[in-house]
């Protein structure tokens, strides 16, 4: 079965009152999403989630932000409705998006790269309208803090998507003074992190994977850019 008929089947037994091991449930009126083991369907319901939460922040649900999300999730045709059914599930949800945050910080506290996944997923819906408004530039910010990652680690994301030019040191993470070992060192950890198979290991959907391969790009750009800045 595919990951979207999945959560059709979650959807439609959170719509008939809920049903053994699904991931949306009562309890504290918000989604349980430590109730299911698949980890791509707990990381594409929790950023539809996220992202739903996201589009009420500055008090405006565009429909360019939900466009967006269908686009960057790749929801075939088909399945569009199955997907607008969870949005709007979590939108009508009384938890606060903090509540969605920390679960997802929980279930991968081992792997911190999909944390960055959701927030660099969350930067694209957000500028999806082509601003980013005081209040989504708030929330983004709070759910960086949940998930612990720092201002440079949000800078990198960012740029990825206000238009800005890149700083390929800040890309790679490590300090212009760095010797050529410690930036190289840096791009390897990142290609190998990014890899396909570590991707889908860590619960990204295929239907995800073009996001993966647009910062394997910004990665590699980075070491090239330093590379030829020092000859190397």
């Amino acid at each position: 079965m595919s990951i979207w008929g999945k959560i059709a089947g979650v959807a439609a037994g959170y719509a008939i009152g809920g049903v053994p091991g699904a991931v949306f449930g009562a309890l504290a009126g918000h989604f349980v999403l430590d109730r299911i083991n698949d980890r791509q369907v707990i990381f594409t319901i929790a950023l539809i989630s996220l992202a739903a939460k996201m589009t009420r922040a500055d008090g405006i649900v565009s429909p360019i932000e939900v466009q967006a999300v269908q686009s960057v999730l790749r929801v075939p045709e088909t399945e569009h409705a199955n997907m607008v059914r969870v949005f709007r599930l979590a939108q009508e949800d009384v938890a606060g998006f903090d509540t969605y945050a920390r679960q997802i910080r929980d279930i991968y506290a081992d792997s911190p790269q999909v944390l960055e996944d959701v927030l660099d997923v969350l930067f694209y819906i957000a500028y999806a309208d082509g601003n980013l408004h005081p209040a989504e530039e708030e929330f983004l910010h709070i759910v960086a803090e949940i998930f612990e990652i720092d201002e440079s680690g949000i800078r990198r994301v960012q740029a990825r998507h206000d238009g800005s030019v890149q700083d390929p040191y800040v890309v790679l993470g490590v300090a212009p003074a760095s010797s050529d070992a410690v930036a190289r060192a840096a791009w390897l950890e990142l290609v190998r992190a990014n890899h396909p198979d570590q991707l889908q290991a860590r619960g990204l959907p295929p239907e995800m994977m073009h996001i993966a391969t647009a910062r394997m790009a910004a990665i590699n750009d980075a070491w090239e850019t330093i590379r030829k800045e020092r000859g190397l």
